[in-house]
């Protein structure tokens, strides 16, 4: 069951698209703010501390690149990347940027609405253990945080959901999709290369050599794990 007062910042400079998604959105029971540029949605986003960004990729002036760039800068807020681009490439460079997921143009207005559910009960989700701790590492799983030498680190929640899914069985090896499973839950295709760019994040963000890795380690012909030690 979602909050409905939880709200959602729609960017894109095309003026029908942003009102069908918010039409689409508060019939599912959210609260809508609207951006038509990159400047204006960097306003909204310190105003309205929205709980998740739909954002388009192209548009004048500031693309959401650039926007997305920015608010990873002080926020780990959900961002959902729209894009018009096919190549894989160019979707992973959104992901590196620290988007959560991408939903390529022309879309259902209908899968997006799924895509911002999926994302957000990622964020939400809470397994029955309270904290898994490793080292100086500590994973809340009830605040859904994690910190580093008590030092909070500021996760997306795809992030998170990969650290606290890997850290729950320490050893196992988890094949890329098992790991892009436990990110989307909504089960829409997407690219298990997605999977390598947020490792390579969550490793920027925990790991004191992201190089020679502590705590995620690459399994090769397999995927990744999670297991304390070089």
């Amino acid at each position: 069951m979602f909050n409905n007062m939880q709200k959602i910042l729609v960017v894109d400079d095309e003026m029908k698209l942003v009102r069908l998604v918010q039409a689409y959105l508060q019939e599912s029971g959210f609260q809508v703010v609207t951006a038509y540029n990159g400047t204006q949605a960097l306003i909204q986003f310190e105003r309205e501390e929205p709980d998740l960004i739909v954002l388009d990729w192209m548009m004048p002036e500031m693309d959401g690149l650039e926007v997305a760039r920015r608010i990873r800068q002080t926020s780990s807020v959900p961002i959902i990347m729209l894009t018009a681009k096919v190549e894989e490439t160019d979707r992973v460079v959104g992901l590196e940027l620290g988007a959560d997921d991408y939903v390529a143009k022309p879309f259902s207005p209908r899968e997006l609405v799924a895509r911002v559910r999926a994302v957000l009960r990622r964020g939400a989700h809470a397994p029955a253990a309270s904290k898994l701790e490793f080292d100086q590492l500590v994973i809340d799983v009830d605040g859904h945080q994690a910190t580093m030498s008590n030092q909070v680190v500021d996760l997306t929640p795809s992030e998170f959901t990969l650290l606290r899914t890997m850290a729950e069985q320490p050893g196992r090896a988890f094949t890329r999709r098992q790991l892009m499973e436990a990110i989307t839950e909504s089960g829409y295709a997407t690219v298990e290369r997605a999977i390598d760019t947020h490792i390579k994040n969550l490793r920027r963000k925990i790991e004191a050599d992201p190089t020679q890795p502590h705590f995620v380690h690459t399994v090769r012909g397999v995927g990744y794990k999670f297991q304390q030690g070089f």
